[in-house]
């Protein structure tokens, strides 16, 4: 019996730790977590319970794990002292049980941020290097990246030891975190995942223009220190230029002030800017604390007092489907209003159709609601739920245009084709349609699209040849417009009318048509005649057209809407049509290549042309197949990505060779 029940215990143990290592894969590496921390602390707890119950457990198990592998992405150092992790407690029981194992009850605590821990080193004062958690032993370097952040200061001021490594967490606080989803086509799920994904970029110019923020709060490598508690360390901090939490921190002796400080926290949780996700609970006297040492992956004398799941339930009242702007629908849970963690929830995403099916909710059934990461509220399971209620159905038309709904193979999300027709979609198809690489119709940006659809003037793209004959009259008395900008917007919509094959494919907004595909159907075809009609199998012959894009075009040409759309465009327009004949005879003919960084000489559009003349494929992405990376300064993933696969890497100086 014991071989038995030692060998499901093992079997349980190494599934667990199978899953805790494929969770911190894509916590820690890919910035996406793939389950909540309830889930991951319950798993990690289990872990643990068997750990110590059997020691042979602990050799390589989770008690001596910390983060995850460093990425191959980022260069990575060793981390001179250890980065551990800090064990969780859940209940007062459990804070009780460490609280009684202390020599020292002069306990601090602090707010548990929930974002990214970092290492900043500072040599003389001077930030000289930045590194993730990554595997606690190594991190991946983000120098360049903590330097674009305000409150990581580039220099120390005061006083400071001549070596310090201070570390801490960058966070985005949940407004700005709001204004980053506003303005990004593929939105953050949470503040901490957006606060990852901008913090581990190999562009640091992306991380720039992500609003981040940052706490201190301890310390690793240093050669010397003058504070002797963890309290006077925040004010060393804050004299070096950091901020800390010290606003929040609270000083306290027993078991019963922990629990005062938790219930307080918790109360005011909704009211601090930025995600918390619990409390960190330390020895103040830093001696105490080298004397208490620290285990395998975490300290002896601190842990982290876990707050519980923002949950609640509620009846789920219907489920309601926006359109978004390249036509993906979004089903919405419409909730009876409930108060999650101080704040009033009414609506929840469902995320797609997927999603619905695999919690089996239906309308009029009572819900468990958890706000994600304390912003977006998700549907997490069913408390209760009527058997004979109907299961929900998915639209299979457009629930705004009545276009048709589409799913590609091996995608999740199901879209509207209606691009051009779709009123949901309009403002989005309409600044693609005006932009430079498609009709490039100056005078046309969103804040004139907006006003124009909502007076009912433009609707459909040949609305917009025709809006000067109908319309001028009304633009003149606008604020803000008058005879001369009438007159400028009706010269470039008349420049505008006769426009490149591969330039109108480009506009009229084929889901997955960018550039580089819309030149492709225009070489092969020649005609819009000949595009419209194209088959799957002709289009899948098309070196760089796949499976999925092939069906969206044949389904976008198909769709009766975009049919409707297109005759009257062209009733407006005339397309030029283009050569179907390569340059087989170039110097650089059949060869895939890829442009990456800044050019001194060319802007890319340029260099895509003379790439072109000499018989190149101009692609978008760097893959096996790629035979040449052309890379100007500040590039980026596409070179390294280039320089992995071992791939031929040009400057501008070869083009001009072989030109000349």
């Amino acid at each position: 019996m014991s071989e038995t029940l030692d060998l499901f215990i093992r079997s349980e143990h190494a599934e667990l730790l199978k899953k805790l290592n494929e969770w911190d894969i894509a916590y820690h590496q890919n910035d996406a977590p793939i389950v909540d921390d309830a889930t991951y602390d319950a798993a990690k707890k289990r872990a643990l319970e068997l750990e110590e119950k059997f020691p042979e457990l602990a050799k390589n198990g989770a008690s001596t794990h910390v983060g995850a592998a460093v990425s191959s992405k980022f260069k990575s150092y060793p981390h001179t002292v250890p980065m551990l992790s800090i064990s969780d407690v859940f209940n007062e029981s459990e804070v009780a049980d460490w609280f009684s194992k202390l020599t020292s009850h002069d306990i601090f605590i602090e707010l548990k941020i929930d974002g990214v821990s970092f290492a900043a080193r500072y040599e003389n004062g001077i930030l000289v290097r930045g590194l993730t958690r990554g595997s606690g032993v190594a991190g991946e370097d983000i120098t360049a990246n903590l330097r674009t952040i305000p409150d990581i200061p580039q220099k120390l001021t005061g006083n400071f030891p001549n070596v310090i490594e201070v570390r801490g967490e960058v966070y985005m606080s949940r407004a700005d975190f709001i204004a980053l989803n506003e303005r990004s086509s593929k939105p953050f799920a949470n503040p901490r995942n957006a606060a990852a994904g901008s913090l581990r970029q190999l562009d640091a110019g992306i991380t720039a223009k992500r609003k981040l923020s940052a706490f201190g709060y301890t310390y690793g490598d240093l050669s010397a220190r003058d504070w002797n508690t963890q309290s006077e360390y925040f004010a060393r901090l804050e004299s070096w230029g950091f901020k800390t939490t010290a606003k929040w921190a609270r000083h306290v002796h027993s078991v019963a002030e922990i629990q005062d400080v938790y219930n307080d926290i918790m109360a005011q949780r909704a009211e601090i800017p930025f995600d918390i996700d619990g409390l960190v609970i330390k020895v103040n006297d830093v001696a105490t604390q080298e004397r208490m040492g620290s285990r395998a992956n975490s300290p002896r004398w601190e842990v982290a007092y876990k707050f519980p799941a923002a949950r609640g339930i509620t009846v789920l009242r219907d489920i309601t489907v926006q359109v978004g702007r390249t036509g993906v629908l979004t089903p919405v849970a419409e909730l009876e209003p409930i108060n999650i963690g101080g704040v009033v929830v009414s609506r929840a995403t469902l995320h797609n159709a997927d999603e619905i099916a695999r919690l089996g909710v239906k309308i009029g059934d009572k819900i468990i609601v958890q706000r994600a990461g304390d912003v977006i509220p998700q549907i997490v399971g069913i408390a209760e739920t009527d058997s004979n209620a109907p299961a929900y159905t998915f639209p299979t038309v457009c629930p705004v245009c009545g276009g048709m709904v589409v799913q590609e193979s091996g995608a999740v999300a199901r879209r509207c084709v209606n691009s051009l027709g779709c009123p949901a979609q309009r403002i989005g198809e309409l600044e693609h349609f005006v932009s430079r690489h498609a009709f490039d119709i100056d005078g046309l940006g969103p804040r004139q699209l907006e006003l124009f659809i909502e007076r009912g003037w433009i609707n459909t793209a040949a609305d917009i040849f025709k809006i000067i004959n109908l319309h001028a009259d009304g633009i003149k008395n606008m604020d803000g417009f008058g005879d001369k900008s009438v007159f400028n917007l009706n010269k470039s919509i008349e420049n505008a009318r006769n426009i490149d094959l591969h330039r109108f494919l480009y506009a009229i907004g084929i889901p997955d048509v960018g550039e580089v595909t819309a030149k492709l159907l225009a070489k092969k075809f020649g005609n819009l005649d000949a595009v419209r009609n194209a088959t799957y199998t002709e289009l899948k012959d098309i070196d760089g057209v796949g499976d999925v894009m092939a069906n969206e075009i044949v389904s976008f040409f198909a769709d009766e809407h975009n049919k409707q759309i297109l005759d009257d465009l062209l009733h407006q327009v005339t397309i030029i049509n283009a050569k179907t004949v390569e340059n087989t005879d170039g110097p650089l003919s059949g060869k895939k290549i890829v442009l990456t960084g800044t050019l001194a000489n060319y802007t890319r559009d340029e260099m895509r042309e003379i790439l072109e003349g000499l018989g190149a494929r101009v692609q978008s992405s760097v893959s096996p197949k790629t035979d040449i990376v052309l890379a100007g300064t500040d590039a980026g993933s596409k070179l390294q990505k280039a320089t992995e696969l071992g791939i031929t890497i040009w400057s501008e100086d070869d083009v001009k060779k072989l030109l000349d």
